[in-house]
């Protein structure tokens, strides 16, 4: 059994936290509403009123957070934040989808203080979170993926070593996103010019998934927009938020990201529009 502490409980955080605690570990969450802590402490988790109230004694401490500035001010806060809190030799491990730029910072950051640190992003949604079904991509020293591994199988079904350096779980993980979101966009893009030119959306997904051209998740994606299903299991606000991510990251590498840019303006315009917290197929919506 580890002594964890858990911070960020939103949609997946609650599901990983729930993971941990029913494989026997003793879990102290954290959460900016703190009203999202119930559920958890009914379980038997403990509830801590800041993230360096959280960490105090913890062995590893996961972080599920939005954004960078949501990551920055949990883990680094001078008052509050999860580093002030946590002792020597305690292992940090980061899951939000976040700019590699910032995770190699923030890794620099805790590595100054004596502290281990792990990124490791994940694919999959709200079933795969509460199934432990998870995929992470994990980026740091082996020694760190060896002590993390046993609490990231606990939350998944499977972990990638992406590298050892910092950031690297980050830079697969938005190489991923990146191919899921340009492939609903380009489904929801070509059902539509089918429609204008007289194919049915439903005729022209079942053709189209009898062709190599499209892949398992693309296939799905065109069965959610035939159904004009849009349950938000990843909504269009975080898939642009994850695009920005891309961006950013590509922005400070020197590296050209065309049909990323693209896509961000694509759902970009989806959220505009009102489908923000809908799921990423309801970009369909805009045809």
């Amino acid at each position: 059994m580890s002594k964890i502490a858990f911070l960020g409980l939103g949609a997946m955080g609650s599901r990983m936290a729930a993971r941990l605690l029913a494989a026997g570990h003793a879990v102290t969450v954290w959460n900016r509403s703190a009203e999202r802590t119930a559920p958890l402490v009914d379980h038997g988790a403990e509830a801590a009123a800041t993230p360096a109230e959280a960490v105090a004694g913890a062995e590893v401490v996961i972080a599920m957070l939005r954004d960078d500035s949501a990551s920055e001010a949990v883990w680094c806060d001078p008052e509050s934040g999860a580093v002030e809190g946590m002792g020597e030799g305690a292992l940090a491990i980061e899951c939000g989808t976040l700019t590699v730029d910032w995770t190699r910072r923030l890794g620099e950051s805790l590595a100054a203080r004596g502290l281990r640190f792990l990124d490791a992003p994940l694919a999959g949604s709200l079933p795969q979170a509460e199934a432990g079904q998870l995929i992470f991509f994990a980026g740091g020293p082996a020694a760190s993926l060896k002590a993390a591994q046993p609490l990231l199988l606990a939350m998944g079904a499977v972990v990638h070593h992406a590298g050892p350096t910092v950031g690297s779980g980050m830079a697969v993980k938005l190489m991923v996103n990146a191919l899921f979101g340009l492939q609903v966009a380009a489904v929801a893009e070509v059902l539509a010019l089918g429609e204008a030119l007289g194919v049915p959306a439903n005729q022209g997904a079942e053709i189209l998934g009898e062709t190599p051209v499209l892949s398992p998740v693309a296939k799905a994606a065109a069965a959610a927009m035939v159904a004009r299903a849009y349950p938000p299991m990843f909504p269009i606000d975080l898939v642009e938020k994850d695009f920005g991510c891309v961006a950013a990251t590509a922005e400070a590498a020197g590296t050209a990201v065309p049909l990323s840019q693209a896509a961000r303006a694509v759902f970009a315009q989806a959220k505009a529009a009102g489908y923000g917290g809908d799921n990423i197929t309801g970009v369909a919506q805009l045809y």
